[in-house]
């Protein structure tokens, strides 16, 4: 992912049980997170001198105004690449002004996922969670777009703030990590470069050579040896970034991801000792897993995988498939709007790798049209609403979720040309 030169993970996504370590957001006047080994991600705080909630109204100095640069690129130059459609950029600019008043209201806070209704105050995370680098990304691509020094600052500093997250013993470090650097890393950062290389060693180190990958982990409480569709994406490239020996093993990560989550109707499985067993959390049906794993998909195709067996078992109905999904396969479920920005990011990338024009053709059509619908039926002042955290315990069942902000202006990122994926 770099930025153009011209021109569920701590969960995840989606319902999950705590028992596979997904972090559970009780709807609680007041949060906390813990820190990685000490159980479940957010906990309702009680007690006198414990850390308050963060639900402040979005509010104060955005920096630089997005009208100022209306039209524009990274720096001078056109404002849209050919065949980007009218709307990329009005939806990115209003996405992207979003960015500054959540970081107003945030602080030094990580949003999770704000209300639907009313100034859409956010409930936040202090260590980030599995989202940490979701935010780090958005505040990124502001950067990338006004060019604004106030806006790099910013990202840098919550960049730095996931340096944490480096040694933790989880497989999100690839959604954490990779999303959380390679914006900077593309725009030149040390720092953001640095800690994306101490990441990927860390996560070579990590593998199980038994197992050929690594693990869920016990950061977030539960058991350690899963594999889980939300540990797959993002850890692909985190991995190849350390050399050689990462590109074996972020191979290795992915087809065996690849090969659990696509056997049958189960995201997630558990390892007993002699051999892989399913889990019934999350549900048959979990349309973000669905995603997350043709974002994994794309990502191991980038890396030179031949995946083209599992490209098309992800890509089978797509053209029958609703452009936003359900949740998970109940037709009662909510929508989820997070999982649809994931996968019109992971059409994008699949787009551009794909030597077959009709194809290429068809995965970016697609992506177009989702991004379509999520920007004229679902985005309101600059906020992606609708999507999803977790169904079945009926929490943050049409908010704003902040990593579909993030895929969502990712893909708009894309298509006006600010970045390439």
């Amino acid at each position: 992912m770099t930025a153009a030169s011209g021109g569920e993970a701590p969960v995840p996504p989606g319902p999950a049980s705590p028992a596979l370590g997904e972090p559970v957001y009780p709807a609680s006047p007041a949060f906390e997170e813990r820190g990685p080994g000490r159980g479940p991600g957010v906990q309702p705080v009680r007690g006198a001198g414990r850390e308050g909630p963060a639900h402040s109204a979005p509010g104060g100095p955005p920096g630089r105004s997005l009208g100022e640069i209306e039209e524009r690129g990274p720096g001078p130059g056109p404002g849209r690449s050919p065949g980007c459609p009218s709307w990329t950029i009005p939806a990115l600019d209003t996405a992207l002004a979003r960015v500054a008043l959540t970081r107003a209201a945030v602080g030094d806070r990580f949003p999770l996922f704000a209300e639907p209704e009313g100034d859409g105050r956010w409930t936040t995370t202090s260590r980030g969670s599995w989202t940490g680098g979701f935010w780090a990304g958005l505040q990124w691509l502001r950067a990338l777009r006004t060019g604004d020094v106030q806006d790099r600052v910013a990202a840098r500093a919550t960049t730095a703030r996931l340096a944490r997250w480096a040694e933790a013993d989880t497989a999100t470090r690839g959604l954490i990590l990779w999303y959380g650097t390679a914006h900077g890393h593309a725009a030149d950062d040390p720092d953001a470069t640095a800690l994306r290389e101490r990441a990927a060693h860390t996560c070579l180190a990590a593998v199980d050579p038994d197992l050929g990958l690594v693990p869920w982990g016990a950061a977030f409480g539960g058991e350690r040896l899963l594999v889980r569709a939300d540990g797959a994406p993002g850890m692909g490239p985190l991995l190849a970034a350390a050399g050689p020996a990462g590109r074996t093993a972020a191979q290795s990560h992915l087809r065996r991801h690849l090969e659990l989550c696509l056997s049958g109707e189960h995201s997630a499985w558990r390892f007993d000792g002699t051999g892989w067993q399913p889990c019934d959390e999350p549900p048959p049906g979990w349309s973000r897993g669905h995603a997350w794993l043709l974002l994994a998909v794309a990502e191991g195709t980038a890396l030179g995988m031949d995946l083209s067996a599992e490209r098309e078992q992800l890509t089978a109905s797509l053209d029958s498939s609703p452009l936003v999904p359900r949740a998970h396969g109940d037709a009662a479920a909510p929508l989820d709007t997070s999982a649809a920005a994931i996968a019109a990011v992971a059409l994008l990338m699949l787009a551009r790798t794909d030597d077959s024009r009709r194809r290429a053709g068809r995965f970016r059509s697609r992506a177009v049209a989702v991004l379509d619908r999520l920007v004229h039926a679902h985005m309101a002042s600059g906020r992606l609403l609708d999507g999803c955290y977790d169904a079945g315990r009926g929490l943050a069942v049409r908010h704003e979720l902040i990593w579909g902000d993030y895929f969502l202006a990712l893909g708009l990122a894309a298509l006006s040309g600010l970045v390439d994926l």
